[in-house]
């Protein structure tokens, strides 16, 4: 099984945020109430194992559980998951990283730190 590809540097969403969506406010978004209590075990991409290839960075689906590799990846896992379901709410799952993506208000949000 391969592992995940190469170094990766973590940028803090606060800086993703202009990135993604070109501006430094947190958008609103209408799909918090479709957030399911789920969590994962898996720390791998299952699609790209499959498939033989790698990934940098894991998203998890808050609608269903889902795990996928992310935008960057070639294979785009966790976007295809969205398109094929509909299920809008990725969060990252990658150590260090606290925001959940919204694929359709194009919403990156931040998560409240566990105490």
């Amino acid at each position: 099984m391969k592992q995940k590809a190469g170094l990766r540097i973590r940028i803090p969403h606060v800086l993703l945020r202009p990135l993604f969506t070109g501006t430094l406010r947190e958008k609103s978004y209408t799909h918090r109430h479709l957030i399911q209590h789920v969590t994962t075990t898996v720390n791998v991409c299952q699609d790209c194992v499959a498939s033989g290839d790698t990934w940098p960075a894991l998203r998890m689906c808050l609608i269903c559980g889902y795990v996928g590799c992310c935008d960057q990846a070639k294979n785009k896992h966790a976007r295809r998951h969205f398109e094929a379901t509909g299920h809008p709410l990725m969060r990252s799952i990658e150590p260090g990283e606290n925001w959940v993506w919204c694929y359709v208000d194009k919403a990156l949000l931040s998560l409240p730190h566990k105490t």
